[in-house]
């Protein structure tokens, strides 16, 4: 005790090795109280606690107490700073300001980690994928780190955050310039969540964005969709305000896809049927109804032009497109690939230039993409093939066999008069 006592009274002539031993001293605390708080608190509370938690929520729960942990050391420095001998006020000082901004800087830390717990934790819900809240966190985490800014700048200057805070009013301009696209993406996803507009797992087509695939990932900033060709578009989340776009969720909620496409029919293939071509045409089971029904209307409209001494040109008569058009009708209606409760047409659009155009308008009884598709190419390619049996034609437009053919005729019959003596 005796030699201790000599050794601190030989050290009071050298201020300047007391306070580095005391530097010493206090940065070995501070060792020892992280070691303790970073491996004895962190190992307790994952315990006590790790049963609840999985997968990223332990991550994201370590991450959370590992940064509380750095409180403790840095409330040692602070606190024992003050026990180094001959230590300058202003070396004390800054050292005090520097542990407290630490200080703050990790509880928000701290936070922000808390906050992606949270939005983890949400992300387990059933009804999660429809509201999300990831922008709502991020949102609150641009707080925290203004905040923060703010506070560790004030701290480190050791001028209180009101002045800080007062003198943001000169800048509001410039803020609001910088956040900009921050402020328009928060009133975006604000809009898009509480209308329920847009869902991760949605499909989405925005075509002037060359955008058609499914929602993977809502933020704050941008939208994320996967392509059907497996490409990532990243759409800011205020043009979804501001531009249209479609959802495709009715669609896939429905259970059933709509078929709208037209077959182009010549038209000077187009009359009349003939007593010998109804009766042809009688075979088909699927046109029994139409024919009887039709049948019956025809004969008693032309009965009564008879009687009243109407001319024969004022009789109705079966037309091979009208027999072909109830005959495709009757085929939708008992397809196995149809939904029967849902909106079921075969009409004739305007004629144009190229043909008329016979248009299917039903819905598949799927919405996978390739189930579809079969169904799709199943109808159409029954409805092509059997046109021939109503003696109608598809429009085309001339190709180079045509062509070929055609001069290959007009050649011959040249040939031919050539040689007529």
């Amino acid at each position: 005790m005796l030699d201790l006592d000599q050794a601190l009274a030989g050290l009071s002539d050298y201020p300047h090795l007391q306070t580095l031993i005391g530097l010493a001293l206090l940065g070995a605390l501070a060792t020892i109280v992280n070691w303790l708080t970073q491996h004895v608190l962190l190992r307790i509370m994952r315990r006590a606690l790790g049963l609840t938690l999985k997968d990223d929520t332990e991550t994201f729960f370590r991450e959370v107490i590992a940064r509380l942990a750095n409180v403790a050391p840095a409330v040692v420095v602070y606190q024992a700073v003050l026990l180094v001998p001959h230590l300058p006020l202003a070396a004390e000082s800054v050292v005090r300001n520097v542990a407290a901004a630490f200080m703050i800087l990790t509880v928000i830390l701290a936070i922000t980690g808390g906050l992606n717990l949270v939005n983890a934790l949400y992300a387990r819900r059933p009804g999660a994928r429809q509201r999300p809240i990831k922008g709502y966190v991020q949102v609150g985490k641009i707080i925290l780190y203004v905040a923060a800014a703010i506070l560790v700048v004030a701290t480190l200057l050791d001028r209180s955050p009101l002045l800080l805070i007062s003198g943001l009013g000169a800048m509001a301009a410039v803020l609001l310039l910088v956040f900009r696209d921050t402020i328009l993406s928060l009133v975006a996803s604000v809009q898009l969540t509480s209308n329920d507009m847009i869902r991760v797992g949605d499909w989405i087509e925005m075509p002037q964005l060359n955008a058609n695939g499914d929602v993977i990932d809502i933020a704050l900033h941008t939208v994320k969709i996967q392509n059907f060709d497996k490409t990532i578009t990243t759409i800011p989340t205020w043009r979804l305000i501001n531009e249209s776009f479609v959802n495709w969720r009715g669609m896939q909620e429905s259970g059933g896809r709509r078929i709208m496409r037209a077959v182009l029919l010549d038209q000077t293939t187009i009359r009349f049927l003939t007593p010998e071509e109804r009766e042809n045409l009688s075979r088909f089971a699927l046109l029994d109804l139409y024919l009887a029904s039709k049948t019956r209307d025809l004969e008693a409209w032309n009965e009564s032009l008879v009687k009243s001494g109407r001319d024969p040109v004022n009789t109705r008569r079966l037309t091979n497109v009208g027999t072909f058009r109830a005959y495709v009708l009757a085929y939708l209606k008992v397809h196995p690939g149809i939904a029967k409760e849902k909106t079921l047409l075969v009409r004739q659009l305007d004629p144009t230039p190229q043909g008329l155009p016979l248009e299917i308008y039903a819905f598949a009884n799927t919405i996978q993409w390739e189930a579809y598709e079969a169904i799709q190419s199943d109808i159409f390619d029954h409805i092509l093939s059997i046109l021939p049996e109503f003696d109608l034609r598809l429009f085309q437009a001339p190709t180079g066999r045509d062509m070929r053919g055609l001069t290959g005729g007009l050649q011959t019959t040249s040939s031919e008069d050539r040689q007529t003596p």
